[in-house]
């Protein structure tokens, strides 16, 4: 069966792991992506940087000093030297050695598994030799079906699409717009990756009726009962689209409590 990012073609909601279950995992490892498909999990959330050699590297930031034992920028890095890191003893000792997989050996794991990227573009300095890099991770067919690149910067994202024929790509927003349909028709998105907390029922309706999936990135459980206590119905929303079929996936850190969530309604 084709993968999809549409719930509807599916006839079921994805659930996303936020960099893996990067509670139980090191972030953005191969660890976190197997972690996350055991707990329920269909698609991960995957940040990428370019490193000195034009390889993409599935890293969040620009520097390597939080999540490895290295120290500067990817940028300066080869990706040899990259994947020499130990990406795993800041999380637990049990993960000492883990490495930091470039996009290539992500997607290898993702056929493994079962499993689609939402791949964001974290590289801020070189954006069109990250094109071509993705031009190039990217050239099976069956890989780019399960992948949609995903960045805040919808301008880049256009460029992407234009550059690399049948690219899906996914607009991050974090407020409302008064026309989120045109938002995404004007960057040519194919997704909006909204954050619960600017979910709103009337417009993601809207993107459905205009062909848009949407993904609900839904924070944590207790995030959701501090937001319960203030007043806000951000759970009486979440429940709402799941059950009019407005979400297509649902991303957090939680993938277990995801799962729950997600099979209660």
């Amino acid at each position: 069966m084709p993968f999809s990012f549409s719930a509807a073609a599916n006839g079921f909601v994805h659930i996303c792991g936020h960099r893996g279950h990067s509670l139980g995992a090191p972030e953005n490892t191969l660890p976190a992506f197997a972690a996350a498909r055991d707990l329920g999990a269909t698609t991960c959330e995957i940040d990428t940087v370019l490193s000195r050699d034009g390889v993409i590297v599935v890293m969040h930031d620009l520097l390597v000093d939080r999540t490895t034992n290295g120290e500067g920028a990817a940028r300066d890095l080869s990706a040899t030297e990259i994947a020499g890191l130990d990406a795993g003893s800041w999380f637990a000792p049990q993960f000492a050695g883990t490495t930091v997989p470039n996009l290539t050996e992500a997607l290898a794991a993702a056929h493994d598994l079962g499993l689609g990227y939402e791949v964001e573009v974290k590289e801020k300095l070189d954006l069109p030799a990250y094109t071509q890099a993705l031009r190039v991770a990217l050239a099976d067919p069956a890989d780019r079906e399960r992948t949609m690149i995903i960045s805040f910067d919808h301008a880049s994202l256009k460029a992407m699409k234009a550059a690399i024929p049948g690219l899906a790509t996914g607009g991050i927003v974090h407020e409302r717009y008064a026309d989120p349909v045109a938002v995404a028709r004007a960057a040519d998105l194919d997704q909006l990756c909204i954050d619960l907390d600017v979910f709103d029922l009337a417009d993601a309706e809207r993107l459905h009726e205009a062909g848009i999936t949407i993904r609900c990135h839904a924070f944590s459980p207790n995030t959701l009962d501090l937001a319960r206590r203030a007043g806000l119905p951000w759970e009486e929303t979440l429940r709402t689209a799941l059950e009019a079929g407005l979400i297509d996936m649902l991303s957090g850190d939680d993938v277990g409590w995801l799962q729950s969530f997600v099979a209660e309604d």
